[in-house]
């Protein structure tokens, strides 16, 4: 499969269903906003932190939140899109798009997108995403009779059937969602973290045990609860020289930064995100790994046998 930009896949077309012009119109206009998803992937991605509000609750699973609130996701999504591309009010439906009323359909589940009567007829803009698998997909369809399954709820919505499944003209499939850090920790590793009683403490946890991962700033919020959860991260009293004695640093958004990233075979920080691993000085028993040079010396990144040792500051250019 065809890659798009870094993290985000290029459009994977379905089955290809009978030519339907108005579906074809706003197909197009999304694509020429965002060929390779990357918007639409950024206002899933917000809404999903937006509904989790880490920085106010410390929750970072789905399971986390209350039934009311799940319930909101789509209106969520739908809100966000709206916001990112520009559309316009739709007549009938959420949306219109290239003159062409369009309703946003959201689901955790595939498939599980529920259609009110009054969307009969008219296309649908049905969106799927997991936290959890870090993916998403975006696609069209209209619903049309013979796509919807009979009967329905109390409400009279219904689903599409295997018909209207086929049906549906994908624009992004199953394309990467940017992760959650937090959903990869195992749960010791999580527990310690939340178990610290302060912020600070609880961040300083974080780079402890996430070592080698992008950390976003929607990450640093959920785990410091605090408004000025950036700081936590900062010297003069942040976990950047609160773990210095610790042989850890931590790399962020600076082009010195990105350089020692890819010398140490690191993620590089992109635009908010930190990124900690423990080094140690340069000797015989490690001396073929790669290394940098600070304040003079070579630095490698530590093994786990290897013992603590206070490492100096990063330059921040």
């Amino acid at each position: 499969m065809d890659e798009g930009i870094e993290g985000v896949q290029a459009p994977l077309w379905g089955p290809q269903p009978e030519q339907d012009a108005e579906l074809e119109a706003v197909a197009a206009a999304i694509l020429r906003q965002d060929l390779d998803g990357a918007r639409f992937a950024g206002a899933i991605r917000r809404s999903i932190d937006m509904l989790l509000d880490g920085q106010h609750t410390g929750r970072f699973r789905w399971e986390q939140l209350y039934k009311t609130e799940k319930a909101h996701m789509g209106t969520l999504v739908e809100i966000n899109l709206q916001r990112e591309f520009g559309f316009g009010d739709g007549v009938d439906m959420d949306y219109r798009i290239a003159g062409v009323d369009v309703d946003c359909k959201f689901s955790q589940t595939p498939g599980g997108w529920m259609i009110p009567p009054e969307a009969v007829g008219h296309l649908l803009l049905v969106v799927w995403a997991s936290d959890i698998k870090a993916r998403w997909s975006a696609g069209l369809v209209r619903a049309a009779p013979g796509c919807l399954n009979t009967g329905g709820n109390r409400d009279a919505k219904t689903t599409l059937n295997r018909a209207g499944r086929e049906a549906i003209r994908w624009l992004f499939r199953e394309a990467p969602l940017k992760e959650n850090m937090l959903l990869g920790l195992s749960p010791d590793d999580a527990d310690s973290v939340f178990a610290q009683k302060s912020g600070q403490g609880r961040v300083d946890e974080l780079f402890l045990r996430a070592q080698g991962k992008r950390v976003s700033r929607t990450v640093v919020a959920t785990v410091a609860m605090q408004e000025d959860y950036m700081k936590r991260v900062r010297y003069n009293g942040g976990s950047r020289s609160r773990l210095q004695s610790r042989g850890i640093v931590i790399l962020g958004h600076y082009t010195s930064h990105g350089d020692i990233a890819r010398l140490l075979g690191l993620p590089v920080p992109q635009a908010g995100d930190s990124v900690s691993v423990r080094l140690v000085r340069r000797q015989a028993h490690n001396s073929d790994a790669p290394y940098i040079e600070l304040n003079g010396e070579q630095w490698v990144r530590a093994l786990p046998s290897d013992p603590e040792e206070t490492v100096p500051k990063l330059p921040e250019i």
